[in-house]
């Protein structure tokens, strides 16, 4: 299926792995100009060489912290500046720390703030002007099954990935004009780094094997097994197309079933 995306700029941030890697291969593949972002740049290296010896473009990579403002407005600076602007923005980041409410700090919340719902804000505004000036862009924010179904123990992202939800919602009303569209990608119980360590900490405070933890979330799946990358990253290139070009402001769920909402 040709996605009519080939030659875009894309900007995939917290992408030196899971999820965020999972996309921007799926992305080169298409053809796309491909920038990912991380804090970590051994991380960044190690999955730009990945991506050479899979026979695939090189990637251009930046440092970037993404609580961080200065950090952000570099990183749409460099993007822009190497490829003309910036077509196609993925919001992605990892998930803030685990813990309930009477344990958490206004520390722990002005973090969580940064980094889930400011990254996304600072990105998507570094972005529009040049999408409105193009009259065609695409912003897809991967955010969580806990903006339908709130997880235990998961306070913080449960807050703020709903934050990011509302303001899509409301930001895709006023710029459908422009022909842009924002939407969100709502992942379920997907086999990355962030999910083995949430399954660690269960681990460590149940006195259970993080084997056994990984493998109930599985079970708890209708499926019977957890999402890939891939899987994820396939639903956010198809958003990103001309062929999803009449679908905005809307949070499509990818979970194998999980949420028990009908809507």
């Amino acid at each position: 299926m040709d996605l009519k995306i080939d030659n875009k700029t894309v900007l995939v941030t917290a992408a030196s792995s899971g999820i965020g890697k999972a996309t921007a291969i799926s992305f080169l593949k298409e053809g796309c100009n491909v920038a990912i972002c991380s804090r970590n740049k051994e991380n960044l290296l190690k999955t730009v060489t990945e991506i050479a010896e899979a026979n695939l473009p090189e990637p251009a990579w930046i440092v970037c912290d993404i609580n961080k403002e200065k950090d952000i407005e570099n990183t749409i600076r460099v993007v822009t500046e190497s490829y003309g602007g910036i077509d196609i923005l993925v919001n992605n980041c990892g998930g803030p720390p685990a813990g309930y409410f009477e344990n958490l700090k206004d520390e722990d919340w002005k973090f969580a703030f940064n980094q889930v719902l400011m990254s996304a804000v600072r990105f998507t505004r570094g972005v529009l002007p040049g999408m409105k000036k193009n009259n065609w862009g695409r912003i897809i924010n991967i955010t969580s099954l806990s903006v339908k179904q709130p997880v235990d123990n998961l306070i913080l992202s449960n807050s703020l990935r709903n934050a990011v939800t509302a303001m899509a919602k409301t930001l895709s009303n006023e710029t459908g004009e422009k022909n842009i569209t924002i939407n969100n990608v709502a992942p379920g119980y997907t086999l990355t780094s962030r999910l083995y360590e949430l399954a660690v900490e269960k681990a460590k405070k149940s006195g259970e094997s993080h084997e056994h933890i990984l493998a109930s979330m599985a079970n708890a799946v209708p499926m019977k097994r957890l999402g890939k990358p891939e899987e994820i990253a396939s639903l956010v290139t198809f958003l990103a197309s001309d062929l999803a070009g009449y679908i905005t402001g809307t949070t499509i769920q990818i979970d194998g079933g999980i949420i028990k909402s009908t809507y």
